[in-house]
């Protein structure tokens, strides 16, 4: 079991975010071990990439246990942190394939007890609508913004809030725009100042980043 699964208990107390168990590489089995190692010692966790096929394939006992969401693909194990209240942290999604991101960003910071605010549907095709909500939009000290396609999003609302936006790719488009790279391309290149820029389709670890953001803030 030691060699399958070293939990990282610690982790909480050095960088005050804890460890979280990525699913997507494992088995159902080796799932199963970690999630019952995990219940035996009491421990709450967050996991991600967790597939509605492999969450399927979990013992019942198991997926009782789970607070499970399908389109971010994540679960809670154990109870949540209470929600801070009013929201600290926008999500804003270019369009409806950007939803499974933003909503894994929302679920990360949920588990860790920030509340998020969901603008979705605000890309740049129709710019009018975030615009309308831009004055909502710089009240919030973190901005997580999730696009696709050319990721022309980030730009636009890292020259409109004075907040942290943090750039998300999404992997959907076609063309040159296919897998999130020209996304990522466009984020890094941003000539907005101090847009700060996670892997493709990596809404947890942009909501690592407003977690981190917001601690050194209190």
């Amino acid at each position: 079991m030691s060699a399958l699964f070293v939990h990282d208990a610690e982790r909480a107390r050095r960088i005050g975010l804890p460890e979280a168990i990525l699913c997507a590489s494992k088995t159902p089995e080796q799932l199963v071990l970690v999630l019952e190692r995990l219940v035996a010692t009491g421990e709450r966790a967050l996991l991600t990439r967790l597939p509605p096929e492999l969450h399927a394939a979990l013992p019942e006992a198991l997926r009782r246990l789970l607070d499970y969401d399908p389109i971010s693909r994540t679960a809670f194990l154990g109870v949540a942190d209470p929600p801070a209240a009013p929201a600290r942290v926008a999500v804003v999604a270019a369009g409806t394939g950007d939803q499974r991101v933003a909503e894994e960003a929302v679920r990360t910071l949920a588990f860790h007890g920030e509340a998020a605010e969901r603008h979705y549907d605000v890309g740049v095709a129709g710019l009018w609508r975030l615009l309308e909500r831009r004055e909502r939009l710089a009240a919030f000290p973190v901005v997580i913004a999730c696009a696709g396609m050319e990721g022309a999003l980030f730009s636009v609302l890292g020259g409109l809030v004075p907040g942290l936006v943090v750039a998300v790719p999404v992997s959907h488009g076609y063309g040159v725009a296919e897998g999130g790279r020209a996304a990522l391309a466009s984020a890094l290149s941003s000539c907005a100042p101090g847009v700060a820029v996670v892997n493709i389709d990596n809404g947890f670890g942009a909501a690592c980043v407003a977690l981190r953001a917001l601690a050194r803030g209190r």
